[in-house]
């Protein structure tokens, strides 16, 4: 273990936060919200750009290339559909074929040149969209859809086929939904629905459909964006529109793949920004659903660690399964900001009630225990053997008068209840329907969130198809699982609007000091050694051991007395990788003798295993602290990321990271921190002091920092173990990794 001449770490928390943002904080650096045009210190925007897609959604004039309404043609069907859904929004439809003087009825124009008028959207019917790309280029069309297959899904040929699209795209100024799409866009959505809608967005149309059937339980849906292979518009581009649409309330997301992991976190900062919720089925979970995803969209899946913790970071709620996605969706699209973050079990049955308050408080959600006066109240409608704490057990809700609804609005009144879920296992009339009809009166007379789940597996009842589904303000489940999903993310996903300030607002705009020392030491294409990489460190601003390089005995043993007995000894070279493997360090050397026999031995090691030295370092040890590593490798899809965890041993034994997307703040930092299952280490176990956490979070910290500016420079940095020292000490890097671009 080793130690350091440098003072400890500021622990001051402002100054944590200011380090994220540069060297010194002020104006340049951050103080005001990100805006249009705004770059990062490494060129990057930092803010979303919004695509105007009002013209593809509600387009005044559609050309379709390829029309046709001869029977037993596939695009015979394509073009009946795109007709019906032109007369739908009210716009002009303009059939385009050469060989064909009309299609249904409409006069039909030669080619993309005859058209009568400039138009906003242009559905490609043709196998080689190509040419026609470059036609509409000259006639000026704003949008195009690309049905064909046959490229990036399809291996390295339809890989360069998809890049020749993009680049005819990319000069065109024509944007582009596709290759590899379908009709999603143009279906026909409800407009007899009230309350906020869901806009959809999916890379899979038929994942799609179990979201877009939402709209025969009343629940309304406003956009559909199949994103296909995003040879142009991606992902982003409809998050960023959707969350700037006053009517939606969510969005709904089917992700295989990502095209740029920058682009989707900004447009997901715009929502988050904005309070619309985003929820999302991303796959790519295991190697298989990875491998499979890839070749059905031609995309980029990304390192699933990565991409959960980007998710995480920017508030996007990722579920597991359809089912999930489209209960949870529906729920955070239509139900009012929460009052408390207290939850109720209401019950007919105390096996039920006990069995749901179990899952509740392992989903992680509140049970406040009812007060005493409030139990009191339950009491005079329900009878004093039932237990009223919460879980609440009426013993059977009452149909014969007013009792039952006094006992709902009673729980609704209590001000630590925010939510009230309902079981109702199954359908056992007349009590469960009028134990409905009380819980959906009562909910049109609260700000509360109120939550029925019907068990019943046939679902035809009129209590469920009738009355809950008519309602607008009761979230009916059909699983209680779905149900503790969709409230957890629920009551998550305000708590994380309500505290959200965007990374990006604070991200550095200038390089700092720290990054001129940098550059002098990088060395493209090779590993640093460990004394080199220390002095990267130093540069950050990071505390390193108090250490001598030495290419002697005789100096190893004037530095060790300079250090201060007991030192440890390491061999320093820009090719070694596992010191300890190769029997390259020396720890608790308290003389100098031992000093003088331990440096012969680790340079007798390094010439017999054929490993370069620029010398031996010779450091301090410190023995009292929790071994951390921190570390920057970089993602393909997102780039450079910082990876925090236990160190040491530790960090191959039990794998407990975390990991964050640059840029982010001091609040993320400790997120991640708190999210290690070995957190427990840092606040001090078995009578050891509590760490000195504020100094952890500025490490990490100023290592984003290095990832932000350096972060095409370098591959993989890793700082492990970080020694943090009890609490008001600091941290040290007790040894150091990093690898050039």
């Amino acid at each position: 273990m080793l130690g350091s001449t440098h003072g400890t770490l500021t622990t001051d928390s402002r100054r944590a936060r200011a380090i994220a943002c540069g060297e010194r904080p002020g104006p340049a650096v951050h103080g005001r919200p990100a805006q249009e045009g705004d770059l990062d210190v490494s060129g990057r925007p930092l803010h979303a750009d919004v695509p105007d897609l009002d013209h593809f959604f509600r387009p005044r004039s559609v050309a379709v290339i390829g029309a046709s309404d001869a029977e037993g043609r596939p695009n015979t069907g394509v073009t009946r559909q795109l007709a019906d859904w032109a007369e739908r929004v009210g716009a002009r439809l303009y059939p385009v074929h050469p060989s064909r003087p009309a299609v249904f009825g409409l006069p039909c124009s030669a080619s993309v040149a005859d058209l009568p008028e400039q138009v906003d959207l242009a559905v490609v019917l043709v196998g080689d969209p190509l040419p026609v790309i470059e036609e509409l280029a000259e006639a000026k069309a704003r949008f195009a859809v690309v049905f064909a297959s046959g490229f990036a899904e399809t291996g390295p040929e339809g890989e360069a086929a998809q890049r020749r699209l993009a680049a005819a795209v990319e000069r065109s100024g024509v944007r582009l939904l596709g290759p590899n799409t379908n009709l999603n866009a143009f279906e026909h959505f409800r407009d007899d629905l009230d309350g906020p809608a869901i806009a959809l967005i999916t890379q899979s149309g038929h994942q799609g459909r179990p979201v877009f059937a939402l709209q025969e339980l009343g629940i309304r849906l406003s956009h559909w964006a199949p994103t296909g292979n995003e040879a142009d518009l991606e992902t982003a581009d409809f998050l960023s529109y959707f969350a700037e649409q006053p009517e939606i309330g969510a969005i709904a997301c089917y992700l295989e793949g990502l095209k740029d992991g920058r682009s989707f976190l900004l447009a997901a900062d715009r929502a988050a920004r904005r309070g619309v919720p985003v929820v999302a089925v991303k796959v790519g979970r295991t190697e298989t659903g990875a491998r499979t995803a890839a070749s059905h969209t031609g995309k980029l899946t990304g390192a699933d660690t990565v991409v959960d913790a980007a998710l995480r970071q920017y508030g996007v709620i990722r579920v597991d399964g359809l089912d999930e996605l489209q209960d949870t969706a529906a729920l955070l699209a239509r139900a009012r900001p929460p009052r408390a973050d207290g939850v109720v079990v209401y019950s007919i049955s105390g096996g039920t009630g006990a069995h749901v308050a179990d899952l509740a408080t392992e989903a992680g959600l509140r049970l406040p225990v009812l007060a005493e006066a409030r139990q009191a109240e339950l009491h005079q409608w329900i009878p004093e053997y039932l237990s009223v704490a919460n879980p609440v057990d009426n013993g059977g809700h009452p149909v014969g008068d007013w009792r039952g609804r006094k006992i709902i609005d009673a729980i609704l009144d209590d001000p630590e209840v925010g939510v009230l879920i309902c079981p109702i296992t199954g359908p056992f009339p007349p009590l469960s329907d009028r134990l409905v009809r009380d819980l959906v009166d009562a909910a049109e007379q609260t700000d509360k969130l109120v939550c029925v789940v019907w068990g019943s597996p046939v679902g035809t009842e009129p209590a469920y198809r009738e009355v809950l589904l008519g309602s607008s303000r009761v979230a009916t489940f059909r699983t209680v699982g779905n149900c503790l999903t969709a409230v957890r993310a629920y009551l998550a996903h305000h708590r994380f609007t309500t505290a959200y300030r965007s990374p990006f607002d604070e991200a550095p705009r200038t390089p700092s000091p720290s990054y001129r020392k940098a550059q002098a030491l990088m060395r493209p294409g090779e590993q640093l050694s460990e004394h080199a990489a220390k002095q990267l460190l130093r540069a950050y601003g990071i505390r390193v051991p108090r250490e001598q390089l030495v290419t002697s005995a005789a100096a190893a043993v004037r530095a060790a007395g300079l250090v201060g007995y007991p030192v440890v000894m390491k061999a320093s070279g820009a090719r070694i990788a596992h010191k300890t493997e190769l029997g390259l360090v020396k720890i608790g050397l308290t003389s100098a003798s031992q000093v003088r026999d331990a440096y012969r031995e680790l340079t007798d090691i390094a010439r017999y295993e054929d490993v370069p030295l620029d010398g031996v370092l010779v450091c301090q040890m410190v023995e009292q602290g929790v071994e951390m590593v921190v570390g920057v490798t970089h993602d393909d899809l997102f780039g450079p990321t910082v990876t925090v965890g236990l160190g040491g041993v530790l960090v191959e034994v039990l794998r407990d990271t975390a990991v964050g997307v640059p840029p982010f703040g001091e609040e993320q930092a400790r997120d991640m921190l708190a999210g290690l299952r070995g957190r427990a280490l840092l606040d001090g176990v078995r009578g050891r002091p509590p760490a000195d956490l504020d100094a952890l979070v500025e490490v990490v910290l100023r290592v984003q920092r290095m990832a932000l500016e350096l972060g095409d420079q370098v591959a993989e940095l890793d700082i492990n173990p970080l020694m943090v020292l009890p609490q008001g000490q600091g941290a040290v890097a007790l040894d150091a990794l990093a690898v050039c671009r």
